[in-house]
């Protein structure tokens, strides 16, 4: 599901493929032009999933940046998102 959660992947390279800048993927999402935007459909989505694998809240009201920092946490919780 990596594409629907493009402002949150976690490249293991965090230059773009050209070598160049880093990807738009690496950025803090505090850094993130359009993180104060309601989360994207995609983000609610997985985080609905990971919130009930978690048995947690699930916050429909967190913004782009904070709904994909809630990701990372959850993931981290119930063992999803890890690469082998």
């Amino acid at each position: 599901m990596a594409s629907a959660r493009n402002d949150h992947d976690n490249a293991a390279d965090p230059k773009s493929p050209d070598g160049g800048t880093p990807s738009n993927t690496e950025k803090d999402p505090s850094e993130w032009t359009t993180g104060d935007e309601p989360m994207t459909g995609a983000q609610a989505s997985y985080l609905k999933t990971l919130s009930e694998e978690a048995k947690e809240e699930f916050d429909p009201s967190l913004n782009k940046a904070d709904a994909s920092r809630r990701i990372d946490e959850l993931q981290n919780k119930t063992g999803r998102g890890k690469q082998s």
